[in-house]
């Protein structure tokens, strides 16, 4: 939002200067991005031409000796076609850089004549496009003094960075009256336009919608026998100061009630609007030419106002060419309406137009300036081009109904720390247009119609803490703990931490990728609902929220591939999305690897080869990944179990599912099924993770955080090996669980070394062979000791397993 200072103090009487009204307006949170001070313009200085002679070497050049006000007169070669002796006009001198053809002057020698400055054309003082002839000002213009205070464009223009909830400041006006309540100045009101109608408005509207909120409101005036000429100069020179470009006096109105007021205007040339207005969503295929000379295609979910011949204005966002205002207007439409702001903004976003009206109304107008909006501008048009209004056609506004907010003032204090008086937050939200009604502690606060951002009670303390001054928060120290060493971090955060710290330490990157996807790929991870779908996306394939991190892993793997880094090995620990209530909300680790991208290292290196790796990455590193995270959670692996498969979009036959307890599942691991990495367009030896840190159980607490006594055994640990013969189908962890729990005491571990099959065994069957670990506590266990424990470890794979000893 720009404006100049002069601008603003039309609305705001205070004598405040330009430095002081900056920091106010970044105080009260309308944050200052940009001060143009206009000192580009100092140094052009009015002059007036003592003479003019030709050019002894050019038809098209003169010599013009220049009265500058600074003593003797300057010579200058000028090519302008007006230049003439007595001409006063702006001089720029040597060393003055010219904005409008960004150079710096020199002292120059054009065709043998030496050329000490330049008389300057309005474009190169960026005061038009005009280029034909060099400034042409009055005789009794001061000689001598500054060219730039003269003709007003020593005007500084500011610019705010608007946040998107603060509508009522995308106008002058909105601007002022904050600086004002803030206790900068006053704020000047203006009188009620006052003029005569003559008759009623011919052209009729009517609201043909079948929602009501899609268009709540619409005012149209017919005014009779405009001139419509150029704008007046101080019209034109604050458009161009905020980077509009003037057109004609009557486009040039409604561009300044945009900006002064935050009303947004149109203005349709009367003559070519066949009929009456309808105001209705757009049929299919139906296409308007716009005023930027550009055609769009239109649909249902636009909103248009259409004559009896078509399409004339996309409401709210554009008008259209063809009733467009020119020179030859002499009876205009002025309309001033009321828009949705989700249907403006979806369907400027979908047109891909942007524009100062979409801007506002899709952020919300004031519903109660609708009417006063179009007096307004019909008095400026009446000034500015003459005229006869007709009475204006108000159809569809039912008025507006304040929202009332209960507010204790106690609230200002709990929520930002601060001590305000009562008094005072009353005063505050008066300026600021509140209502305030009742007394004590707790009163109702009626909600003006410009400020559709307040909802409720945090709202109104927002209000009172930036104008009664953020800077008065005092900064405090957190509090301390009761309890020495006390956890701050919540369990859940914790995790996350060590999850990531895990991971990295085993050679794997964090990424961080959007949290939304494509519908496709949604669905192919167990997502795609409605639920999860966005209202209003940033882009076609970001349109539903995910449910797994993988969809985004396995793309950015991709293309690191594409880029040529095809051993990629890169995780994250991020929220998944499984409906749109909080508890539906996961907190997941996963991650990816690519190629050869193993614990071991990556590439086809002799020495990684030594290492145990340049083997393409399998089931097992992602299965490793996934027990790394939950190991650096806190929770024993020994507790946990491992299914053979998983979702649909791993690999059925190498891929495992981690639980612990027959309900509760960890998270998943293995490599992708083809199907998966063809629809994702993704391709190579891949193979990832999802580890659920919010399904793990919480730590059991301790009486102390001392560390147990180290109690190590003084008798020598000794190893067996068995060999089961078991049914093709029994897992491995089966038979590793059914021997660890044979003997809790004794038995220490339990690796599986070995998984043959072969005919000899029979149809159907296979042999594990696991090494057994036992480490005796309280003495040397005796061959009865060992007979005993193996005769519990075979019995108790039979028992869950179904084996047998190999014989």
């Amino acid at each position: 939002m720009k404006f100049t200072l002069s601008w603003l103090k039309e609305h705001l009487e205070t004598d405040a200067a330009l430095d002081e009204i900056c920091e106010r307006l970044t105080a009260i949170g309308l944050e200052v991005e940009d001060v143009d001070d206009k000192a580009a313009f100092r140094p052009f200085v009015i002059a007036k031409v003592l003479s003019a002679e030709k050019h002894p070497q050019a038809d098209r050049l003169k010599v013009l000796m220049v009265d500058t006000g600074q003593g003797a007169p300057v010579q200058v070669v000028c090519g302008a076609p007006n230049a003439r002796a007595g001409l006063v006009g702006a001089f720029a001198a040597p060393g003055t850089y010219v904005p409008g053809i960004d150079v710096t002057l020199a002292v120059g020698n054009i065709r043998g004549v030496e050329s000490r400055g330049m008389m300057c054309s309005e474009k190169e003082l960026e005061i038009s496009d005009n280029h034909d002839g060099i400034i042409d000002l009055p005789e009794d213009a001061p000689v001598g003094t500054s060219y730039a205070a003269y003709a007003h464009l020593d005007d500084p223009v500011i610019e705010i960075n608007l946040t998107p909830n603060r509508p009522d400041c995308t106008s002058v006006h909105g601007i002022a009256r904050d600086l004002a309540a803030s206790g900068l100045g006053t704020l000047k009101t203006r009188t009620a336009p006052s003029f005569a109608v003559d008759g009623e408005t011919t052209v009729k509207v009517k609201l043909d919608l079948d929602d009501e909120k899609l268009c709540p409101g619409f005012a149209l005036r017919l005014v009779r026998g405009v001139n419509n000429r150029p704008s007046p100069r101080w019209m034109q020179q604050r458009l161009i100061a905020i980077g509009l470009r003037p057109i004609n006096a009557l486009v040039d109105i409604t561009n300044y009630m945009t900006f002064d007021q935050g009303r947004p205007m149109h203005v349709f040339d009367a003559g070519k609007v066949k009929g009456n207005l309808t105001v209705r969503r757009a049929a299919a295929g139906e296409s308007v030419l716009a005023l930027d000379q550009r055609e769009y295609k239109l649909g249902p979910n636009n909103v248009v106002i259409a004559d009896q011949d078509g399409v004339e204005s996309i409401g709210g966002i554009m008008g259209g060419e063809h009733s467009g205002c020119d020179e030859n207007t002499r009876d205009v439409l002025i309309e001033s309406a009321l828009w949705d702001p989700m249907n403006i903004a979806k369907s400027g976003r979908g047109l891909g137009i942007i524009t100062d009206a979409r801007y506002r109304f899709e952020r919300g107008v004031d519903p109660e300036y609708m009417v006063p909006g179009l007096e307004r501008t019909t008095e400026l048009v009446l000034e500015l081009c003459g005229g006869t209004p007709a009475k204006a056609e108000v159809v569809g506004y039912k008025g507006y109904e304040p929202k009332i907010v209960d507010f204790p003032y106690s609230e200002v204090k709990r929520l930002t720390g601060l001590e305000v008086s009562t008094e005072e937050s009353n005063t505050i939200l008066t300026r600021l247009g509140f209502k305030v009604s009742g007394s004590g502690d707790r009163v109702s606060v009626s909600v003006p119609s410009w400020r559709p951002d307040v909802d409720g009670k945090a709202d109104l303390v927002e209000e009172i803490m930036r104008i009664h001054g953020v800077d008065n928060i005092r900064p405090t120290p957190l509090e301390g703990h009761a309890a020495v060493n006390g956890k701050i971090l919540t369990t859940l955060q914790i995790r996350t931490r060590i999850a990531k710290r895990a991971l990295a330490a085993r050679g794997m990157l964090e990424a961080v990728t959007w949290s939304f996807i494509a519908e496709d790929q949604a669905k192919l991870f167990g997502g795609g609902s409605e639920a999860l779908k966005l209202a209003n996306p940033i882009a076609a394939d970001m349109s539903d929220m995910r449910p797994s991190l993988l969809p985004g892993l396995l793309t950015a793997v991709q293309r690191n591939a594409d880029k040529g880094y095809g051993d990629v090995a890169i995780f994250e620990v991020s929220g998944t999305y499984e409906n749109d209530r909080p508890e539906g909300q996961r907190r997941v680790a996963g991650g990816v690897r690519r190629g050869t991208e193993s614990l071991a290292g990556a590439g086809r290196m002799w020495l990684n080869a030594q290492k145990g790796g340049g083997k393409p990455v399998d089931v097992f590193d992602a299965k490793a990944d996934a027990l790394a995270v939950i190991e650096a959670c806190g929770l024993p692996t020994g507790n946990i179990q491992i299914e053979q498969g998983g979702p649909a979009w791993y690999h059925p036959g190498r891929s495992g599912t981690i639980k612990m307890g027959p309900k509760v599942v960890l998270g998943y691991f293995g490599e992708f099924h083809p199907k998966t990495l063809e629809a994702l367009d993704v391709a190579g030896a891949l193979c990832g993770f999802e580890i659920y840190l919010d399904v793990m159980p919480e730590p059991k607490k301790k009486a102390t955080r001392t560390k147990p006594p180290l109690e190590l055994s003084p008798f020598q640990a000794v190893k067996r090996d068995f060999a089961f013969v078991v049914d093709r189908n029994v897992e491995a962890g089966a038979i590793v669980k059914a021997a660890s729990g044979a003997d809790r005491k004794l038995v220490t571990a339990v690796n599986v070394f070995d998984v043959f099959e072969g005919a000899s065994l029979g149809e159907g069957k296979k042999s594990v062979a696991i090494e057994v670990q036992i480490q005796p506590a309280e003495r040397t266990l005796t061959d009865e000791d060992f007979d005993a424990l193996t005769q519990k470890i075979v019995a108790s794979v039979a028992k869950f397993t179904g084996g047998v000893l190999r014989a």
